[in-house]
């Protein structure tokens, strides 16, 4: 894919599933479920406080009798738990946060009783539109993991991978990123992405091609791959780029948003069902592409 509007092109509508929004009184939350619902992407559960959705429908004209919409009210405090416990019990196939903070919500998620916890580590896979690339690219992990172990990095990109396969990528380049291209003692990263690179070749790691480590010129650019001698199908041209921190993915995160003037898309993956955690802050438009991304990914 080069755009995320083809992206929400490739959403089935023929069967739409429903998202279960957590705390959905927030005008830019319910710009999005309008524009959603409106090309038919999915249905939606919103939870929370009936009178503030009520009224802040109204504001964007967006009618709440439709079918395919349903209210349901609750205190605030508990509009996580209730919008979890819709996925838990198969009323609905995505969460998305609505205005609520993260901690409330991933509590909720985690809980053992009717969460969505499964068996490996959550992390945040991004997914970019950045004018002048020829394609869009996937960045993790920019929201859950701060400093993630061999074994937690094993989980975030086949979080990634698992992604960008129901998305149509069958056999993704996934790049390592480091300071360097070289194995260093002394820098972790560096030796952690020759062990994953070698975990990929013998079958570990399945259904994407890793190579690492890479610095971030190399990963993107083939030109630069070729000036350094780098000899890979990775090299310059990555759909996944996995980062050693939570700081490095951020700062690229950031610059990919404020200096690159990039759309994207984002979701916690590695539940049992995704989860649409875009910021407070993050326009309608975001939030729709980041629904699309959620129902491509959702395996329900």
């Amino acid at each position: 894919m080069k755009t995320l509007d083809e992206m929400l092109q490739r959403v089935d509508g023929s069967a739409p599933k429903t998202v279960a929004v957590a705390q959905a009184g927030n005008t830019e939350v319910l710009k999005a479920v309008k524009k959603a619902f409106e090309l038919g992407l999915s249905k939606f559960l919103l939870v929370g406080n009936e009178d503030e959705i009520n009224q802040m429908s109204k504001d964007i004209d967006l009618d709440l009798n439709q079918e395919g919409i349903e209210v349901r009210h609750c205190p605030v405090e508990q509009a996580a738990e209730k919008a979890v416990r819709a996925v838990h019990d198969q009323e609905a196939h995505v969460v998305m946060k609505g205005h609520i903070d993260t901690k409330s919500l991933l509590k909720a998620v985690l809980d053992k009783q009717y969460g969505l916890r499964a068996k490996g580590a959550l992390s945040h896979v991004a997914l970019f539109e950045v004018p002048g690339r020829e394609h869009l690219i996937f960045l993790t992990d920019a929201g859950m993991n701060i400093a993630p172990t061999l074994e937690e990095k094993v989980h975030i990109i086949n979080n990634a991978v698992t992604v960008a396969n129901r998305t149509g990528l069958d056999k993704p380049k996934v790049a390592l990123l480091a300071a360097v291209e070289v194995v260093n003692p002394a820098m972790q990263a560096t030796q952690d992405a020759a062990i994953l690179t070698q975990m990929n070749r013998r079958g570990q790691i399945k259904n994407c091609i890793i190579d690492g480590p890479l610095a971030f010129d190399n990963a993107v650019d083939k030109r630069a791959a070729e000036e350094k001698g780098i000899d890979s199908e990775v090299a310059g041209e990555a759909d996944i780029l996995v980062v050693p921190t939570i700081e490095v993915a951020n700062a690229l995160y950031k610059s990919f948003m404020y200096f690159a003037n990039a759309k994207v898309a984002a979701v916690i993956s590695g539940a049992k069902a995704p989860i649409v955690l875009t910021s407070r802050a993050d326009t309608a438009e975001s939030k729709v592409y980041s629904l699309a991304l959620a129902l491509q990914s959702n395996n329900q």
